[in-house]
């Protein structure tokens, strides 16, 4: 499906949030999968934007790069994903939105600029697509999602490290600490969620069902996802995925990389497996180009980004075919 008004810089002539147009990869104006630069929400389906953070990392940073690296990373996306043999948008209405705006030099502020950006989305009834980032970002995305949803939300969480390390002060911005106080906050329930990929020691992973590098490695990615989603079952699910999931040597371009991890090849095949989840909110959070070598972090960051709106593009699809069934 196309937008045949359209050849070249489609993120800013395109008529419709749908389809595809005609582009030069190495040209143009670049948002994510191409799709229309867009603050009008009304019809959206998607809202991709990002929020270009790195005050709360704890050893590389350049994460504030991320959004814009992982734009630029997908303008080879622009067409019919394998396996799946569709693009996300021929079915779902997908805009960029831009970058959440807030000032760095007021980090007291930051919390509450990022929520106010997702409420906004969130009431348009659209689905948040956000790009991180440090992981930070997730937390004021959380409470957020919690307003619109009810909490306690279950959690899918892609990372090397738990981010459950022990942080009693509210407004303490640490991409280490968002998930503990998740927990405690009653944001997110343990019981019915999982970390996939975790290979740095915590005393206290706060009840999260943890499937380390270890297990994904021994048992393989299909068993993964089996079990994520009898954790998770029908509940309302928020996807988050750290780039430093994936090994160093398929994601050296992040602030806190650890040797061990998964293939991007390991996790695709997890993911593509989460058809049945009830995605309610995603993220793709610690690129840092600074540290990237050829792009390839900001590619794995940018497919995985773009796999996740294929789930919700095959739901939809699913969804249309059990109406149309005679």
């Amino acid at each position: 499906m196309s937008d045949i008004t359209t050849h070249g810089d489609g993120a800013i002539t395109r008529v419709t949030s749908k389809g595809y147009s005609k582009e030069n990869t190495f040209a143009g104006v670049l948002s994510f999968l191409r799709r229309r630069y867009s603050k009008d929400l009304a019809g959206a389906d998607v809202v991709v934007s990002g929020v270009p953070l790195d005050l709360a990392t704890t050893n590389r940073p350049g994460t504030r790069l991320g959004p814009a690296g992982i734009r630029a990373a997908s303008v080879d996306l622009n067409w019919p994903i394998y396996p799946w043999g569709f693009g996300p948008c021929d079915r779902l209405s997908v805009i960029d939105y831009g970058d959440c705006w807030f000032d760095p030099h007021r980090p007291d502020t930051v919390f509450d600029s990022i929520v106010q950006h997702a409420r906004t989305i969130l009431a348009s009834g659209a689905t948040m697509l956000t790009l991180g980032g440090d992981h930070y970002v997730t937390y004021p995305l959380l409470h957020a999602h919690a307003e619109k949803f009810g909490q306690p939300l279950s959690l899918i969480h892609f990372d090397a490290h738990s981010d459950t390390w022990a942080d009693d002060d509210e407004r303490s911005m640490n991409h280490g600490t968002m998930f503990y106080k998740a927990v405690r906050q009653g944001l997110i329930d343990p019981k019915t969620s999982v970390q996939i990929g975790i290979r740095t020691w915590n005393e206290d992973f706060l009840g999260i069902n943890v499937l380390g590098a270890d297990w994904v490695h021994e048992h393989g990615p299909a068993a993964a996802a089996a079990k994520a989603l009898e954790i998770v079952g029908d509940r309302p699910v928020y996807l988050t995925f750290d780039i430093d999931c994936l090994d160093p040597a398929f994601a050296p371009g992040t602030g806190t990389p650890v040797p061990g991890g998964l293939s991007t090849a390991q996790a695709l095949s997890i993911l593509r497996r989460f058809v049945p989840l009830r995605l309610i909110g995603m993220d793709v959070v610690e690129v840092s180009p600074p540290y990237d070598q050829s792009e390839i972090t900001a590619l794995a960051a940018a497919l995985i980004a773009t796999e996740m709106l294929c789930l919700l593009s095959e739901q939809r699809g699913q969804q249309q075919a059990r109406t149309n069934k005679p």
